[in-house]
């Protein structure tokens, strides 16, 4: 039996083998630090403890119905309880490499006390640092949720979270410091306001405790914040040490018009603009068709921010405007919409006839709501 595989027994006696929701051998590497981490204030979930035993077994009910059934869903990120206040947590485990020692740091800068008052920062908080021997370092962030989950209702829910992160790049590189990685994968909503009882980490469509949906509100109901997260790739470029210019890096954007020649250094700044607009562009204004080689509009609705878009991921990264340009331009184009418009449905062009009529209805039920409530049309958290 393999090495890995004789520790995951020892650890787990009460697992049989090949069970299919038995501990990986990466969730193991937490485990073994589980009482560790308890010691300095963090609770994982009773999956990641030892002696743990599945409470699925004896049944015939798949593991994945159970709140102890489900894994780890990157196995360099786990979810916590802080002991102190019950706060959930997500704990980071960065990599031995250069690009660990870089995201600590980054994430160190933004997290000063100059800099997080600061209501243009948008990148996540650092709440603590965990240093166990012979380990690297374990980051401890708030528990956030992908930007897109749930699905952006409104206009004005769309003009909140794109003002909001072209903010927080524009914050970014006021402090000289790029990105390099602001892609869909790396921009989260703080679920604070909108889930107020929280959920499941690892199903977060689920309640905290697994039995049911999670309970949420909307984003014109509860505005809430879009944060940045991931700095491995970020970099400080001060300007005393000359023009910005980097090897290209690949993160979740793989597109970007500058790196597809890789022994050409570049400035990667206007990199991040193309990322912001390529995000859009991809994701709310064009997509592939599934039988066409051209591209369809995948929603309707968003021709007032076109123009700018098609800027930012211009082929050559001079003629992009700065974050700055992009913040100014962005704020002419949302104060000439109309309350219509940002009160408007975000829908998709291929829904079928039944789901539109529903979704329709369900919207202007909402809307009918926000406006006796004086719900604001552009949902801004205080």
């Amino acid at each position: 039996m393999p090495v890995a595989s004789q520790i995951l027994r020892e650890l787990f006696p009460n697992v049989p083998c090949g069970d299919p929701g038995e501990i990986s051998e990466h969730e193991a590497w937490w485990v073994e630090r589980q009482q560790a981490l308890e010691q300095v204030g963090y609770m994982l979930r009773p999956r990641f403890r030892l002696g743990w035993k599945p409470s699925w077994a004896g049944t015939d009910k798949n593991h994945r119905r159970f709140e102890d059934g489900i894994g780890l869903r990157m196995r360099e990120c786990m979810d916590a309880i802080r002991i102190s206040d019950e706060r959930p947590v997500m704990l980071k485990r960065l990599p031995p490499e250069e690009e660990g020692l870089y995201e600590l740091d980054i994430n160190k800068i933004f997290s000063t006390a100059s800099l997080s008052l600061s209501p243009r920062n948008h990148c996540v908080p650092l709440l603590d640092v965990i240093r166990l021997p012979d380990d690297p370092p374990i980051v401890v962030n708030p528990l956030l949720r992908p930007f897109y989950d749930p699905r952006l209702q409104t206009f004005g829910e769309f003009v909140t979270f794109f003002s909001q992160i072209c903010e927080g790049v524009q914050f970014m590189h006021e402090n000289n410091i790029a990105h390099r990685n602001c892609t869909a994968g790396n921009i989260m909503l703080d679920p604070s306001n909108m889930y107020p009882n929280s959920f499941h980490p690892a199903d977060i469509k689920r309640s905290k405790d697994f039995r049911r949906k999670a309970k949420r509100y909307s984003r014109t109901w509860r505005p809430s914040r879009y944060l940045l997260v991931d700095f491995g790739l970020s970099r400080l470029y001060l300007p005393a040490n000359g023009p910005p210019l980097d090897d290209p890096v690949q993160g979740g954007d793989k597109s970007a018009p500058e790196h597809q020649n890789r022994g050409i250094r570049c400035n990667p700044f206007p990199t991040d603009v193309y990322y912001l607009g390529n995000l859009i562009r991809e994701d709310y204004i064009q997509v592939y068709h599934f039988l066409s080689l051209l591209k369809k509009s995948k929603y309707g609705g968003f021709a007032f921010i076109k123009p700018l878009i098609a800027d930012m991921v211009q082929e050559d990264p001079t003629k992009r405007p700065t974050m700055d340009e992009v913040v100014a331009r962005f704020a002419d184009i949302r104060s000439k919409l109309s309350t219509w418009k940002l009160r408007s449905r975000v829908a998709r062009k291929n829904e079928i006839w039944p789901v539109a009529v529903s979704r329709t209805a369900s919207h202007w039920y909402r809307t009918v709501a926000y406006v006796l409530t004086h719900k604001a049309p552009i949902p801004e958290p205080e």
